[in-house]
């Protein structure tokens, strides 16, 4: 395979992981920190890095807004719902691991 193909196909996978999540508003961006280590805010700063590495300027709501298909503000008022206790006891837990997996 060669690398524009291979670059073709990566860029063809993001596309579906982003159109799904945009689709999947139901999936709390903290839900997807606790199963994953990532959610669509990570997404977005590694577009962003992306596009600067390429020596295009983006700043982090252009880079949210590619992610999330609308403005940032916007989803987080139409989908995005309070924490529960056990979320944040979850995402807790999963950052104390993560810290402990990395070492002093």
């Amino acid at each position: 395979m060669d690398k524009q193909l291979q670059t073709e196909l990566e860029a063809a996978a993001y596309r579906e992981l982003r159109d799904h999540l945009r689709k999947r508003t139901d999936v709390q961006n903290i839900d997807l920190m606790i199963l994953s280590g990532f959610c669509r805010n990570c997404l977005s700063k590694w577009y962003m890095a992306a596009a600067k590495e390429k020596g295009i300027e983006m700043d982090y709501d252009e880079a949210r807004e590619a992610v999330y298909g609308m403005p940032y503000n916007e989803w987080k008022e139409k989908y995005q719902t309070k924490a529960t206790p056990e979320q944040m006891a979850a995402y807790e837990a999963h950052q104390k691991k993560v810290k402990e997996e990395a070492g002093p």
